[in-house]
């Protein structure tokens, strides 16, 4: 880090004193008594963590894309990212922040006004005052943006800015493209006031509220259609870095959360695909890298965008906050040349300078950086969001290859002047200590003129590097306070009328994405408390010592379930006692099914997150990471291991119950319930066929497996006590609708959830009921026969069809619903001989 002595302490007024801010949140967390700065830092951190900030994901998970297919799961990591804010806040008074203030909107004007000029007439190249190489080069300048729409190309602006040794505010970076952290700062300050309101008592503290509804309306005011504006927010997808952010702003806001794979370009307009057909965009606040939104005219092969967007917005059927091609203005070399253009198109000096900066393509600048080295940061001259590098910090080897880099291509480079950031209060185990800080502060432009967020994001640095570049994945940041003087008026959005809106009930708008996202977390979670119900039966078994003929048996059964859904290798062969403890011991570790469904499960919880409530994630969250905790302790122990099947049983039984509590019976709750039904009906269809799958006279340990693993053997004693006969067992698991493990349980549920989404007349509604029917007439069979074991002994072959055919009626729905492509159709085959022949 540079030297505490060239750096100004945020508390101190330079006289041994206290600048009056700081007296206020000193006495406060005083008052905590001892121990309580430290115990409010840990309510702070376990508080972030049920919020959802910190990551569920492994950071395996959140490398890749956001899209998942089914069959894709990956080992779970325990590690994961971090972030979190210091209890102790930035305290700004009223007037200090007024001319940050006034500085950055003229700086966002100024921008704006470099834009306009880029992609318009280009004056600033053809006068030369920003050389070519800065902008044609520039990743960032997206030439078919240069046939935009009129208007406002900048509408939400941020910049970090730094204060040096001299105590003057900096411009450090601009954000053009998609500023991230208000949605922090805005959750930093939900979380802190709850944690530590004793801190809020004495102080007048502006609210951050106001500016979200600032921005909320500037964008409805952006819509084609201002009385109904449909709005959305364009997000990468769960595995970006900012995927909690772009969540909280989606509600914040008021708009759908959407991913590229959401939207369509019919016609020259921008629909949303939802169950209920496709329904129009009027307004996208991007979250995605301007070359990464359509694959069509920019980056091929982007995953991310949508084709044929820009031709929609370059029509006017769609605008695009910020604008395509906004990002071109986020180039650190352009800070060198911005006080003379904005002389040129403002007519005005900077009132708030930028952090001196060269371009290295300059030969005199290449000559200053030569005269003294050590005190400069290397940026790249075109890419914002990379880390600069400390010429006074490098390695020697590290050192002697920049250096090469910069005399091969200077132009590559830019220089900015290091100023050793101020230092500010922050909890640790040892009370408070001085750390550095940038700050970054947030503005939208209100149609008339730019609107800032009272308060800001400040970011506590690691290492020197990490001044600058983008908002990191991990890391602690502060609260930044704007103290609100005596009798200031309260500045709000103005009030937009809207005409009365129709009521309705259904959730036909659902994106398909989710719903295929909820479908999927339901067959996940069911397909985990699957593995713990044959695992947990499998280590009842193994646990007493030589098995009886009759455990064999069971094991023998066991050992096919688990097969058939790969929880031991399909080429182990028959598995005695410790063999197969050791197959399910090792589905535990990395690369085993049990972690990987750990994964799944918790990536699908991350992409629905924006449809759970915080009570709803948090349960579904806590239990998840408790249950994951106790499968990685399990070791070689099969009493640990036993334990953490109950655990995940536990998690499994808090999804059912938050849902069936807490989620509106709309398209949400009807997919995930969905896909809980089909799962399941999988699992006993194919549990009750390996576990009849033994001659008549050795059916009865069938008969107790298949009781167990239904969890229906305390049902069956209490109405028939001890007798066991195959056609009661099969009655009550599989054609008992009245019990929630079984069979037709699982068959009716289906039927009424696709009932809901498609109709009685379709025929996906009919196929669920031809199954029930299949399913009381297999009972039936039984309980006419003459020898109910021969006859039970019968029904794998058709168990096992059944399964086929609903495995088979689920991607049919995923065609319709989830990937909107037409049905599949086998020529010269009817759809009444597919279900015979199924049958």
């Amino acid at each position: 880090m540079a030297e505490p002595a060239l750096q100004v302490d945020e508390m101190v007024d330079g006289r041994g004193g206290l600048w009056p801010q700081w007296r206020a949140v000193l006495g406060a967390f005083s008052a905590l008594g001892e121990g309580g700065l430290v115990e409010r830092s840990h309510r702070l951190d376990r508080a972030f963590e049920e919020e959802g900030v910190t990551s569920l994901l492994p950071k395996r998970e959140l490398a890749r894309e956001s899209a998942h297919t089914a069959g894709a799961e990956e080992a779970t990591d325990p590690k994961r990212d971090t972030w979190r804010c210091d209890p102790v806040p930035l305290p700004l008074p009223a007037a200090e922040f007024a001319a940050l203030e006034a500085g950055l909107a003229q700086r966002a004007r100024l921008l704006e006004a470099v834009l306009q000029d880029l992609y318009g007439p280009a004056t600033l190249l053809s006068s030369g005052l920003l050389p070519p190489a800065l902008v044609h080069a520039n990743p960032g300048f997206l030439r078919p943006s240069c046939n935009g729409p009129a208007g406002q190309k900048l509408q939400f602006y941020a910049a970090d800015v730094v204060r040096g040794p001299d105590r003057t505010w900096r411009v450090l970076a601009d954000r053009t493209a998609a500023p991230a952290g208000a949605g922090y700062a805005r959750e930093n300050r939900r979380v802190l006031a709850r944690v530590v309101p004793e801190v809020f008592r004495p102080m007048q503290v502006r609210q951050l509220r106001p500016f979200f509804e600032v921005w909320q309306d500037a964008l409805q005011r952006l819509s084609p259609n201002p009385a109904n504006p449909s709005i959305a927010l364009l997000t990468p997808g769960v595995g970006d870095a900012q995927w909690f952010e772009h969540m909280f702003l989606s509600r914040e806001l008021s708009c759908g959360l959407v991913e590229g794979d959401d939207l369509t370009v019919r016609g020259g307009r921008v629909y949303l695909k939802t169950l209920r057909g496709l329904q129009p965009i009027d307004v996208l606040l991007r979250r995605v890298d301007g070359p990464l939104i359509d694959p069509l005219e920019l980056e091929v092969g982007s995953m991310k965008g949508v084709t044929g967007l820009l031709d929609a917005w370059r029509s006017g059927t769609v605008r695009i906050v910020n604008d395509p091609g906004t990002g071109l203005a986020e180039a650190p070399a352009l800070t060198a040349f911005l006080p003379q253009i904005a002389k040129q198109l403002l007519g005005e000096e900077l009132s708030l300078a930028g952090v001196p900066t060269m371009w290295l393509g300059q030969p005199q600048a290449k000559a200053l950086l030569a005269q003294d080295p050590a005190r400069w940061l290397i940026r790249p001259a075109l890419d914002g969001t990379e880390a600069g590098r400390r010429i006074a910090a490098l390695p020697p080897a590290e050192l002697a290859l920049l250096l090469r880099q910069i005399d091969e291509r200077p132009g590559d480079f830019a220089a900015t002047s290091w100023i050793p950031p101020s230092v500010a209060p922050c909890a640790s185990a040892t009370g408070l200590v001085p750390r550095p800080f940038v700050m970054r502060l947030f503005l939208v432009y209100d149609g008339r003129d730019w609107r800032a967020m009272q308060g800001g994001l400040a970011r506590v640095l690691e290492t020197d590097g990490l001044i600058a570049g983008r908002l990191p994945r991990q890391g602690l940041s502060k609260d930044v306070w704007v103290l609100n003087e005596e009798g200031a008026d309260i500045v709000g959005p103005n009030v937009l009328t809207a005409p009365p809106l129709a009521i309705r009930r259904t959730s036909g708008e659902l994106p398909s994405r989710v719903a295929d996202n909820l479908f999927w977390l339901g067959r996940y979670v069911e397909r985990l408390e699957n593995s713990a119900r044959l695992v947990r039966s499998t280590l009842q078994r193994v646990g007493r010592g030589t098995p009886l003929p009759r455990d064999a048996a069971e094991l023998q059964a066991l050992s096919r379930c688990m097969l058939h859904v790969g929880l031991i290798d399909t080429d182990a062969g028959p598995l005695g006692g410790r063999m197969l403890a050791e197959a399910v011991l090792a589905s535990v570790r990395d690369g085993g099914l049990i972690a990987r469904q750990f994964a799944r499960v918790g990536r699908l919880t991350e992409s629905a997150r924006d449809r759970l409530t915080g009570d709803m994630y948090t349960t579904f969250t806590q239990s998840l990471r408790e249950a994951h905790a106790s499968a990685q302790a399990a070791g070689r122990s099969l009493d640990d291991l036993s334990h953490a099947m109950i655990g995940i049983l536990r998690f499994s039984a808090a999804v059912a119950g938050v849902a069936a509590e807490n989620m509106v019976r709309g398209g949400g709750w009807l997919f995930l319930d969905l896909g809980r039904r089909i799962e399941r009906a999988q699992a006993v269809s194919a549990e009750v066929a390996s576990a009849l799958d033994l001659p008549p006279n050795r059916i009865e340990p069938g008969l107790r497996l298949v009781l167990e693993l239904c969890d229906s053997a305390i049902t069956y004693r209490s109405r028939y006590l001890t007798v066991l006969q195959p056609a009661p067992v099969l009655d009550l698991v599989l054609a008992d609708e009245g019990n929630p493990r079984a069979l037709a349980f699982q068959l009716t549920a289906m039927r009424k959830r696709i009932e809901e989404v498609a109709g009685a007349d379709d025929p996906f509604t009919q196929e669920a009921a031809w199954f029930q029917a299949q399913v009381l007439s297999m009972v039936h069979d039984v309980l006419a026969g003459q020898n109910q074991a021969a006859e039970a002994v019968l029904l794998p072959p058709r168990l096992r069809a059944l399964e086929s055919a609903v495995a088979e009626l689920s991607d049919r729905i995923g065609r319709r619903y989830f990937t909107l492509l037409p049905e599949r159709h086998a020529l010269g085959v009817g759809e009444d001989d597919e279900l015979a022949g199924a049958a």
